[in-house]
């Protein structure tokens, strides 16, 4: 992987069974492919493909969005997803083909149902995605497509259409979406939970308020709020295509910016109120996620852009080495389910033997490739002993290996060595350190509890033989509570230095 090769965390992905399911089901999807059936017998459509007037009402009747006033709206929208898509095909009618002008109303064309119809019931789950991908970016466009409202009162006006005095710049709007979704798949990968819904405001604000912006300034606002408004639109626009979840801003808030103007934000961003938002509060600003669907789709495009974007179950068919280097990365419930998928896929003598081999080294990120390795082995059953009991006398992998045996009561574990003790010690707070905040709880106890349980641990541990030793010790002194202690652990951290460096 190339080094500035951007990466995002992984996630984890639903089956493409569930995926293709999920994209057959999503309303638009859903509409467009009813509407491809139906046009078996043809359908007259214009120069676009778009379909006439008389049809679009058939068309209406038939999804049952005859009594909704956006219903013609809607099947409009379905059959040119339709159309995109190659759910039907159109063959020219004979007077275009012959290039005479056509009247308004005239048939340019007759679509029926095209090739691709067939692969949503006959094709595998990638087929049915495939074809959704592509409705998907047809819809990503629409989204970022100026407002038509405003193009009709330009054109009614009779003057030329003027990008520039609709505030609207095709890239700019593009590339404002593909962050808004891109963050959108951050959070999802780093949450605990990734149905969590986002509020609107805070998202709008990651992508307009600067990091080093303590207090967003009045002007920093009124762009969020505006940014939020033309979210509202456009998360609108991406719903019934299955890309997102999303409660929109309540109707009365848009009203009241429509009247008097002011933003529409609930507060400051990062800021604080004296009345604390409830949740109802903030939904009334509204909230999105991204599905599931979402997820796959995001990453695909994130694929497509050269991003370093993992899934579980990427590492499974890659050698330990890649698997140990990879999983310190992961959160911890995911970096679990890629290990039992790559394990699954390998005897667990050979799994514990591979992992055992990958985890040597005295480079800086073999601690954490060893911390890795033993989280991986505690998954491994007892029919991996003989490979545990074969690194032993081993420097490096004798300490995991007598808490692997010790851990399922095996007999026959001989004592380790102080020296082991201690270099286990140091390498597990190595890695510890490499992949944890400093300021968490836990390492601070972790390195309390070390030093309790060992009098003179700090005499001992400067000459272990450790590429990490005078470090480890450095932070030690730092985290520790006691400021005896911590001083003893820079003067041991001093020593290692010097012995190190002599």
């Amino acid at each position: 992987m190339s080094a500035d090769r951007p990466t995002l965390p992984p996630v984890r992905l639903h089956s493409e069974a569930e995926l293709a399911r999920d994209a057959l089901s999503a309303p638009l999807m859903a509409r467009a492919a009813k509407l491809a059936r139906w046009a078996e017998r043809g359908v007259p459509v214009g120069v676009g493909g778009e379909i006439l007037a008389e049809p679009l009402a058939a068309a209406t009747q038939h999804l049952g969005l005859a009594g909704d006033e956006d219903g013609p709206a809607y099947a409009a929208e379905a059959w040119q997803l339709a159309v995109d898509t190659g759910l039907v095909e159109i063959a020219e009618t004979e007077e275009s083909e012959d290039g005479a002008d056509l009247p308004d109303d005239a048939a340019a064309g007759i679509a029926t149902p095209g090739e691709e119809l067939g692969l949503l019931t006959s094709g595998s789950p990638q087929d049915v995605l495939d074809i959704w991908l592509g409705g998907m970016e047809t819809v990503l466009a629409d989204a970022a497509a100026p407002d038509l409202a405003d193009l009709a009162d330009q054109l009614t006006e009779g003057g030329e259409l003027d990008l520039d005095a609709l505030d609207w710049n095709p890239e700019e709007e593009a590339e404002l979406l593909d962050g808004i979704l891109g963050n959108l798949y951050l959070l999802t990968a780093l949450n605990e939970r990734p149905d969590q819904e986002v509020p609107l405001p805070a998202l709008a604000a990651s992508m307009i308020v600067p990091d080093d912006m303590d207090e967003p300034t009045d002007d920093v606002l009124e762009e969020v709020s505006e940014a939020m408004m033309r979210l509202d639109d456009q998360f609108r626009v991406l719903e019934p295509i299955g890309l997102v979840a999303y409660q929109p801003v309540d109707e009365a808030l848009i009203e009241e910016l429509d009247e008097d103007g002011e933003t529409a934000l609930p507060q400051k961003p990062g800021g604080t109120s004296a009345d604390p938002l409830t949740d109802e509060d903030v939904s009334r600003y509204g909230l999105v996620r991204l599905t599931p669907l979402g997820v796959y789709a995001v990453r695909a495009r994130m694929l497509d852009a050269g991003v370093h974007a993992p899934a579980v179950g990427d590492l499974t068919d890659k050698g330990a080495d890649v698997l140990l280097d990879e999983l310190p990365d992961y959160r911890e419930a995911l970096a679990q389910a890629e290990s039992e998928l790559w394990l699954a896929a390998r005897t667990p003598l050979d799994a514990a033997r591979d992992l055992l081999t990958a985890a040597r080294g005295d480079d800086e990120r073999a601690p954490r490739r060893r911390l890795a390795a033993q989280q991986t082995l505690s998954l491994v059953s007892p029919d991996a002993e003989a490979a545990l009991r074969e690194v032993l006398d081993d420097r490096q992998l004798g300490g995991l290996a007598r808490v692997w045996l010790a851990e399922r009561a095996l007999s026959g574990i001989p004592e380790p060595s102080q020296e082991m003790v201690f270099w286990l010690t140091v390498d597990t707070l190595a890695a510890q350190l490499d992949s944890a905040d400093e300021a968490t709880t836990e390492l601070r106890d972790l390195v309390q509890g070390l030093t309790a349980q060992h009098s003179g641990f700090f005499d001992t541990a400067w000459r272990v033989d450790h590429p990490a030793t005078a470090d480890v010790l450095e932070a030690m002194g730092r985290l520790h509570p006691d400021k005896k202690a911590a001083k003893e652990a820079r003067k041991a951290a001093f020593k290692a230095r010097s012995r190190q460096s002599g």
